[in-house]
């Protein structure tokens, strides 16, 4: 395993919600879970932040996982506990950069944003190039926080330019395909974030409330999203493929 260096070394991320939702373990799992079958042996994670999305995806399914962080500190907290992984995947690197660090002939049988796409104001542009990175048949996968009216102080706080609906999602994806699956997670956890936007107005949740919704919001959404068909939750993914006989001259039109 390497640490690479390829980006502004100043960068630093003001968030403090990645320490605070490693706390969710039955979330984490769950957004795993539905995310596990789109994930093919040779993976980008953007984003990547200090791990904890990392040791939940990577398996010995994978030759190659490429973590992508632009904040230094984040890289080497990140570095440090993925190396508790050992030899799964077999090859696990860390670059401090964005898509814009990678050599442009890189490619990738999968991409993955979780909870990054929000924090990147020209998002479609940032789809666009990362789609141009996929190998034929590879898969796009973005989650992000949803519904632009449960935006608050949190959010701005957090650095999120916006959050997502299925409509929007859709709009900003690779002009060169439709998406294979767009859909919500989390419709039990939609009532605590209508709650902290019309009442509590909270910046961040404390540990406690997390682990609340982590314990008993999560779990019944485990049976209420699949009853309500993935049609509602406070959670939005979005899931492109790339066809299996695009050439890459036709991905960069």
């Amino acid at each position: 395993m390497k640490l690479t260096e390829s980006a502004d070394p100043s960068f630093s991320y003001a968030g403090e919600e990645l320490e605070l939702f490693s706390h969710a373990i039955r979330w984490k799992r769950y957004c795993s879970s539905q995310l596990a079958p789109f994930v093919g042996a040779d993976v980008l994670e953007v984003g990547a932040g200090i791990g904890t999305n990392t040791l939940l995806l990577a398996s010995n399914r994978q030759k190659r996982w490429v973590c992508l962080e632009p904040d230094p500190n984040l890289a080497h907290k990140l570095k440090s506990k993925v190396e508790a992984l050992g030899s799964r995947p077999a090859v696990l690197d860390v670059i401090i950069g964005d898509i814009r660090s990678l050599a442009p002939e890189s490619r990738f049988d999968t991409i993955i944003y979780i909870d990054v796409l929000e924090h990147i104001e020209s998002d479609r542009e940032e789809l666009e190039g990362a789609y141009r990175l996929l190998s034929p048949g590879g898969h796009l996968i973005v989650l992000s926080p949803a519904h632009q009216f449960l935006y608050t102080a949190f959010d701005l706080g957090l650095g999120h330019f916006r959050r997502y609906s299925r409509q929007t999602l859709r709009a900003i994806g690779p002009r060169e395909c439709a998406p294979l699956r767009i859909f919500y997670l989390d419709s039990a956890g939609f009532s605590a974030s209508l709650a902290n936007r019309l009442l509590l107005k909270q910046k961040l949740p404390t540990i406690r409330q997390i682990k609340f919704w982590d314990r008993y919001l999560v779990q019944s959404s485990l049976v209420l999203d699949t009853l309500l068909g993935f049609n509602f939750g406070k959670t939005v993914v979005g899931i492109w493929r790339k066809s299996p006989d695009q050439s890459d001259a036709i991905s960069r039109l």
